[in-house]
């Protein structure tokens, strides 16, 4: 009985050590070796300092926490490269007093992915998020802070999602 329960086990080991089985749990199924993220420079017509270095680095910090692909600074096996293209602010709804009620935060990134191993999975897409906060608040401090990171999280997961999940 032993030795049947020993070969049953080695059977299993081998064939489960054999096969690869390409599952996450962030639905990502194409993770690079190594990849390389070019400064994203800020192009928009409003430009809001820091924005550029921000976004570089949250679009970095995604890939290294979703992935096992390791960051370099040249030669990535997947590189993103792009610009912001829009910081807008503009007002969404309106009071009886025919005055702002709310005012939303619009970001919008140019993003070209090149793929070094297939180039057919190459693109060049715009991606867009906006915050929405109260007209009455200043976008500044902490409320601009919340912007950011929003928006940054819902870009940067979207430019991934296309890049490396295999819908």
């Amino acid at each position: 009985m032993k030795s049947k329960t020993c070969t049953i086990l080695l059977f299993l080991g081998v064939l489960l050590t054999s096969c690869k089985v390409n599952y996450s749990f962030t639905g990502l199924t194409e993770t690079p070796e190594t990849f390389q993220v070019n400064f994203f420079q800020n192009n928009a017509d409003l430009v809001e300092p820091g924005l550029d270095i921000q976004f570089t680095n949250a679009l970095q910090d995604i890939i290294l926490n979703q992935t096992s692909a390791q960051l370099v600074n040249s030669g990535g096996e997947v590189i993103y490269e792009g610009e912001i293209t829009e910081y807008r602010i503009a007002p969404m709804t309106a009071t009886a007093e025919n005055t702002a009620a709310q005012n939303r935060l619009t970001i919008s990134v140019n993003v070209r992915y090149i793929n070094t191993k297939d180039e057919e999975k190459d693109f060049e897409r715009r991606f867009s998020f906006f915050f929405d906060f109260d007209a009455a608040d200043q976008l500044v401090g902490a409320i601009k802070d919340e912007a950011h990171e929003v928006i940054f999280e819902r870009l940067t997961q979207d430019i991934i999602n296309d890049s490396l999940a295999d819908w």
